[in-house]
């Protein structure tokens, strides 16, 4: 599901709503869960996941196309962890 398909399902389960005040409401969100991260802090969805940021340890890797050893830096990546609810409705599926 997209952005677009995401504000149109809400839109149809709520008329009295428009659209351009749902994609606020939605870009609102999305901003608030990336500063959240950019801060180091979790974000935690009661019934949906939390997502927070893992920290990757450099490491030596392989240049596929070469086979020479390259240095990969230490990095940050976002992580996502699906809540219990979701667990179950994917695992009933």
């Amino acid at each position: 599901m997209t952005k677009s398909e995401l504000i149109e399902s809400i839109a149809s389960q709520h008329p009295n709503m428009t659209k351009k005040h749902i994609e606020f409401i939605i870009n609102s969100v999305f901003k608030s869960i990336k500063e959240s991260l950019q801060k180091g802090d979790k974000v935690e969805i009661r019934g949906f996941g939390s997502f927070k940021i893992r920290e990757k340890s450099s490491k030596v890797g392989r240049n596929p196309k070469t086979g020479d050893k390259v240095n990969v830096p230490d990095k940050k990546v976002p992580y996502f962890k699906p809540g219990k609810e979701i667990k179950e409705l994917l695992i009933n599926y």
